[in-house]
């Protein structure tokens, strides 16, 4: 079946569908003029949208509509029924409106609607910034910058990044990047004449060494200097560097940037063998990426079970026999202790023959110029809950940023890339005077050969994983319930999209029930 086909499934809506074959808060999928379009039902209002996300081309349909928006089944994206606007990271581009009309009975999809996506209003603030200037290029630091021009921002606007390459789908660099499966031209969130188009002044090599908040300037390692009104440090996470014998030989790779992505890439064409040291997230995803190339791996970590302080006893051991299942080999409960060309020593005494080493030990915050610039700072930024910093006009997102969480009633602090961006997004608004708390629910997401998991809140400790479901080799399809002192705080979900959609409409009004009981 062509890919057309495959798209055109369902009703031509051009032709008319009767109204009763959709429920309310119901969807259909069909097509149109050659398009594939999803037309949906608020109450008696019908609105006909593209079929797909424009983030990784979900299908639409099976979201959920939540009051006047869709949201994504995969990574939860959310887009406006009237207008089509991303409304919500991590899609950045908007989708399609269609004219519904209704006539006896039927509804008829005609033509596209006038997109307004990118002429907003003038931002409303009293007093607007005239400079802005961003501090990182990663997933924070692009969305603050789109979503200021999208806001009428007509400012300048500055984003400086120390990585040598544009702002990049970092997410894939462990997963489709790597394994082969998603190309290199697909990595870069935009192209350089976005930036241009959109008077985005891109800086890359860019290393900010000090912010002087008293007369509102930054200064590079150039010695170069930018003057700002409003100020986002978006500056991320650095990794963990491993300190042994041997950490700094050519076939040592660690995987951050876009560079080290290339880099990694390219050793892993020419290798046979590999050693993983680390059981993160990104440790497993690089393992799992390794073995679809057909090379044979090793995980080293100090753990009993991968994952288990996330994700609990139960999830973790499914993750390493999924591992194994496809000829992982784990050394668990040991480190290593030095790294030379064919291989690792482990403290143990066994050596590890590799051709390639891949360090992923964790991150943490970059916080050198947040410190140097006297922002108040526990285990990150401490930013309120519009995300501005203890200094006035700063404003801090993504990785640094510690905020407070009205679900656990703590602060917290993420490391997910759709988190990140959506702060970006609402520091943004925050920064033209919106005054917008960030009240969106933490999501992230694996994915590991044919297992998915989305997870939805912030459990950082929880004394009760609940599995609701069948998690083994037969038969992934399952809930984990994490709660501390009864309470939910987060929830996984394996191959059930829609009901991960739903917990995290139950916990964004669980949160805003507990800011209006604070």
């Amino acid at each position: 079946m062509s890919d057309t086909a495959v798209s055109l499934q369902g009703p031509d809506f051009g032709m008319g569908v009767p109204i009763s074959t959709i429920v309310d808060g119901g969807m259909l999928t069909g097509h149109t003029h050659g398009a594939p379009v999803v037309l949906a039902r608020r109450g008696d209002e019908l609105f006909a949208f593209d079929a797909y996300c424009t983030h990784y081309g979900a299908p639409l349909a099976d979201g959920l509509l939540v009051d006047d928006t869709v949201r994504c089944p995969w990574h939860h994206a959310c887009f406006s029924l009237r207008t089509g606007e991303a409304l919500r990271a991590p899609a950045l581009d908007g989708i399609a409106c269609w004219r519904v009309e209704q006539r006896e009975g039927h509804a008829y999809v005609s033509e596209k609607r006038e997109r307004l996506v990118g002429q907003p209003p003038s931002a409303a603030a009293a007093v607007v910034p005239q400079s802005i200037v961003i501090v990182g290029g990663g997933a924070a630091g692009n969305a603050a910058a789109e979503m200021l021009r999208r806001e009428g921002y007509s400012g300048a606007l500055t984003m400086l990044s120390a990585d040598p390459a544009g702002p990049c789908d970092r997410p894939s660099l462990s997963k489709g990047f790597l394994a082969g499966t998603a190309t290199a031209e697909s990595n870069p969130l935009r192209s350089p004449e976005f930036y241009e188009e959109h008077g985005i002044e891109l800086k890359v090599n860019a290393q900010v060494i000090a912010i002087d908040p008293v007369i509102r300037q930054v200064r590079l390692a150039d010695d170069s200097r930018h003057g700002y009104e409003a100020l986002l440090l978006a500056t991320g996470a650095e990794p963990i560097t491993l300190d042994v014998p041997g950490i700094d030989l050519p076939h040592v790779h660690y995987l951050r940037t876009l560079a080290d992505g290339h880099a990694l890439v390219a050793r892993a064409e020419t290798s046979h063998r590999a050693v993983v040291i680390g059981a993160s997230f990104i440790g497993l995803e690089v393992a799992a990426s390794l073995r679809l190339r057909d090379i044979a791996v090793q995980v080293v970590a100090p753990e009993a079970v991968p994952m288990e302080r996330v994700l609990g006893t139960q999830v973790g051991t499914f993750i390493r026999d999924l591992h194994e299942r496809h000829g992982v080999t784990f050394h668990l409960g040991t480190t290593v202790t030095s790294i030379d060309t064919h291989g690792v020593t482990l403290m143990t005494g066994a050596h590890l023959d590799a051709d390639l080493v891949v360090v992923g030990i964790g991150v943490r915050p970059a916080l050198a110029v947040a410190t140097q610039a006297g922002l108040a700072i526990e285990r990150g930024i401490t930013v309120d809950a519009y995300l501005e910093t203890s200094v006035p006009g700063i404003f801090a997102a993504g990785d640094i940023a510690r905020w407070p969480d009205p679900l656990s009633g703590e602060r917290i602090r993420v490391e997910h890339w759709v988190v990140a961006e959506r702060q970006g997004q609402t520091a943004a608004k925050n920064m033209l005077g919106r005054r917008e708390r960030f009240d969106a629910v933490p999501f992230f997401w694996t994915e590991q050969y044919d297992f998915s998991l989305a997870y939805v809140g912030h459990a950082e400790r929880w004394d009760a994983a609940e599995v609701e479901g069948q998690l083994d080799a037969e038969k992934q399809d399952c809930t984990i319930t994490y709660r501390r002192d009864g309470r939910t705080l987060a929830m996984a979900f394996v191959h059930r999209d829609l009901p991960g959609l739903r917990a995290e409409v139950e916990l964004e009004k669980a949160s805003r029930d507990q800011e209006t009981l604070a």
